[in-house]
């Protein structure tokens, strides 16, 4: 599995728009993407305006094509560049634990928010 750890820091004062638009960009990719196995945002405790993505696709192919010109990305990236504070960091990795079969069947439990 391709996943891929981001860093985005956020301008003061944007925080909440920026955590509703990433929720719908986090939900329509685990229920509209078939190679999406996880979409997590989690927020720094020490600085409320640093967010990290971690996701995890079937493959590279699932991110960088099917992920990024799907209608949700679309919007979200569009909605959120302005509120950017710096370059988003992105760091690509491969997936050790759980296995391919495991992420494929937790994906059924992504859906139930």
């Amino acid at each position: 599995m391709h996943a891929i750890f981001v860093t985005i820091n956020i301008k003061d004062g944007h925080r909440d728009e920026f955590m509703a638009a990433s929720l719908g960009d986090s939900q329509g990719s685990v229920r509209d993407e078939p190679g999406c196995f996880r979409f997590d945002i989690l927020e720094d405790k020490t600085d409320p305006n640093r967010f990290y993505l971690y996701e995890v696709y079937e493959d590279e192919d699932a991110h960088m094509n099917a992920h990024r010109n799907a209608p949700h990305y679309k919007k979200w990236r569009e909605t959120v560049s302005p509120w950017f504070d710096g370059d988003i960091s992105a760091v690509p990795m491969n997936t050790i634990f759980p296995s391919d079969s495991g992420w494929k069947a937790q994906k059924p439990g992504l859906l139930n928010w």
